[in-house]
């Protein structure tokens, strides 16, 4: 009976591309298992079985899977066995929760689908690190025919280099069966930066014990040829441990059989967990991750991940038709396959840790950047899906940063931080001057950034006591603006890269509209006073930077640099925020200045250089007031997703005449897509009241 309700879920949420929407774009690489900077693997080819999976630095973190259809095997996913035919690829789906391919092998369609259930109305589930993979069978041939797959990982997935030594058990778990790998050395945030991988904790990898799963951990050349050959793994693990990841490759190996398959579909599925024990050092203190929080432990997320998967995998399918369909609405159905990239990538991109008393608190990475966390110019970019989704999710991004500012005793200035150290040790801020000097720091940019998340975060649904911890905060923070804000000295923005800029025109918008974001709090407070003032203040800063900015047909970079031009993007939350500070005919002269600046893959970021960054081309494209001139601004934007030739989980920052990468790769700003959502008032309102406050205290174990 249960087996019959499975393969029934398997029909109804797990349904074969060809019933799907058409996949317009070409995914530059393919979410497969997403869940935090440390837990996250890739496709990185149009076909599953052409190349290995690889962590988001591009380190392989090799994930194999074939299929046996009456004696004969064929690759599914991964490049070995090299003399075992890879089944063809008829389709693949990336859609916001799950992934999709289509194979077509000895008379048999079978579907292989990924999903990481990141359910934005439910923070327990979706700080789950836990995917599954279903794989489902039916004949296309009218015949019925014996089917068994085959999975696998290497240790690969638990080492930072692959030269580090990996042990593995087979623990019992009542209905499962399961394998447990892990480093030896366990050096739980011992290290800190970019381009690492995570060599603490455990990974697990558990499939129903109902199934009649067989697994072993053994080496790679024994797993799968021995399948390959004749459908057998080895009976037990390999007893030569601990080793070396990379000394003779141990794989966790599994094979399901799914018998006689003929017409009626036929699904076996598993489930890839890691517990990393814990994720996040902030202020000296290691944070439990979120789902960890009140004593809940290995064995026991595994068996509740076990019992939900048949809710969690008709909620991930209702969440994604419904998510595409407003999608397509507002933005065409091509921006809603851009969205659907994106949506993984920017959860994936962060971590939900639980602080001492229980609260959520979320830490972005700066991915293939400075490896920064808790980056307020990284936060901001990000924000749009968190807005959108998750008022919890949006709050526990900006609470770490206030908490650092407001009591830690570190930081010294009236200004905002820039960022709260290295991931994934959030100790302090590691930019600039650090908490030294005002050296390279971005005071603007960021009291802007927070000014405005602010603001967002008590329109959505107008909490303003929420924020009482932090007014006094936010108040230092906007009396800077209104000294330094309309006219800013030379300082770095969030677009670092470019360098230094005094007099920066769009630096100039976001102080603006953050001080109108601010008179707008203070008037939910009650302090219509403060109110009134920083509002004028706002209006005569907006009045003033139409003089200052304008330059004919369009608005300069800078003030001082007369045939200049750039994206202004911050201009998009006077309309979100309905903040009303600027004359409309600013978007409107911008929009029609931006179509006449295309490249053949999107709009220059401005004048200096020919490279973009896909957040901000959203933004400015959400400035337009028709669909017609948000499609013409997408559409390049489009080709650069399907023709780049890096295959990397989304770039932010590419080259507009070329699609060339130019550097970033899986990082949270991408979440910024999102933001035309945020366009239609309704639908904004319908997706923000979804959400169930999970914020309260709560105990959390040592």
């Amino acid at each position: 009976m249960q087996r019959t309700l499975l393969v029934a879920l398997s029909l109804t949420c797990f349904a074969s591309p060809l019933h799907a929407d058409q996949q317009l774009l070409r995914p530059p690489a393919v979410p497969l298992v997403t869940h935090d900077p440390y837990f996250s693997i890739w496709s990185v080819s149009d076909r599953l079985a052409d190349c290995w999976p690889r962590h988001w630095t591009g380190a392989v973190n090799a994930l194999s899977s074939m299929v046996r259809v009456d004696g004969k095997t064929y690759r599914l996913m991964g490049p070995e066995p090299n003399d075992v035919p890879p089944a063809t690829q008829r389709s693949l789906r990336v859609l916001p929760t799950r992934t999709i391919y289509q194979f077509e092998a000895g008379g048999v369609l079978l579907d292989l689908t990924f999903c990481s259930p990141l359910l934005p109305d439910d923070l327990d589930i979706l700080s789950r690190p836990v995917s599954y993979l279903t794989w489902t069978a039916r004949s296309q041939d009218a015949r019925e025919h014996e089917v068994a797959v085959y999975y696998d990982n290497s240790a690969e997935l638990v080492v930072n280099q692959p030269d580090q030594q990996v042990t593995w058990s087979q623990p019992t778990l009542d209905g499962l069966a399961v394998i447990k790998i892990g480093s030896v050395e366990q050096p739980v945030l011992a290290k800190d930066g970019d381009n690492l991988r995570i060599d603490w904790g455990y990974l697990y990898v558990a499939a129903p014990a109902d199934q009649s799963p067989r697994m072993a951990v053994a080496a790679h050349e024994s797993a799968r040829r021995g399948f390959a050959a004749n459908g057998r793994i080895p009976a037990e693990d390999d007893a030569r441990k601990p080793r070396a990841a990379n000394d003779d490759w141990p794989v966790c190996a599994c094979v399901l059989d799914l018998g006689r398959v003929g017409s009626q579909p036929q699904s076996r599925w598993l489930m890839l967990a890691y517990d990393d024990l814990y994720s996040i050092q902030y202020l000296k203190k290691n944070l439990r991750p979120w789902w960890r929080r009140n004593g809940i432990d290995a064995p026991a997320l595994l068996a509740a991940a076990h019992k939900d998967y048949p809710d969690l995998s008709r909620r991930a399918a209702a969440f994604d038709d419904e998510l595409m369909a407003d999608l397509r609405q507002v933005g065409g159905p091509e921006y809603a396959d851009l969205c659907a990239m994106a949506y993984r990538e920017a959860i994936a991109a962060h971590k939900l840790a639980a602080s001492a008393d229980g609260v959520p608190l979320l830490f972005s990475k700066e991915c293939f950047s400075n490896g920064c966390i808790a980056t307020v110019d990284v936060m901001y970019p990000a924000s749009p899906i968190f807005m959108l989704f998750s008022r919890d999710l949006l709050e526990a991004s900006f609470k770490p940063v206030c908490i650092y500012a407001r009591q830690s005793g570190r930081w010294p200035f009236k200004f905002a931080p820039h960022d709260l150290g290295r991931y994934p040790k959030a100790n302090g801020q590691v930019y600039g001057g650090r908490e030294a000097s005002e050296e390279n720091q971005m005071p603007v940019e960021e009291c802007g950034n927070l000014l405005i998340m602010a603001a967002a975060l008590a329109q959505i649904d107008g909490r303003i006591d929420a924020l009482n911890e932090e007014l006094n905060l936010l108040g230092d923070w906007a009396v800077y603006l209104k000294n330094k804000g309309l006219d800013p000295e030379n300082q770095l923005c969030t677009d670092d890269f470019a360098g230094h800029l005094a007099h920066n025109a769009n630096l100039s918008v976001k102080a603006i509209v953050a001080l109108g974001c601010y008179a707008k709090m203070c008037q939910m407070k009650g302090q219509t006073q403060r109110a009134d003032e920083y509002r004028r203040l706002a209006e005569s800063f907006a009045a003033k930077w139409v003089d200052l900015a304008a330059d004919g047909d369009h608005y300069r970079l800078a003030f001082d640099k007369p045939g200049t031009w750039s994206q202004k993007y911050n201009l998009v939350w006077d309309t979100l925020l309905d903040l009303n500070l600027f004359p409309k005919k600013v978007a409107q002269t911008e929009i029609a200045y931006y179509k006449t600046k295309l490249q053949p893959f999107g709009l220059p970021l401005d004048n200096r250089k020919l490279y973009t960054k896909t957040d901000w081309e959203v933004w400015t494209a959400t400035l337009a007031s028709s669909r017609a001139d948000f499609d013409v601004l997408m559409k390049p934007l489009y080709a650069f997703v399907s023709q780049t030739p890096k295959r990397v989980p989304l770039s932010d920052w590419y080259w507009t005449q070329n699609a060339q990468w130019r550097g970033f790769q899986a990082r949270p700003v991408i979440g910024g897509v999102f933001i035309k959502m945020l366009s239609d008032p309704q639908i904004w309102a319908k997706w923000a009241k979804r959400a169930k406050s999970q914020a309260s205290a709560k105990p959390v174990q040592p």
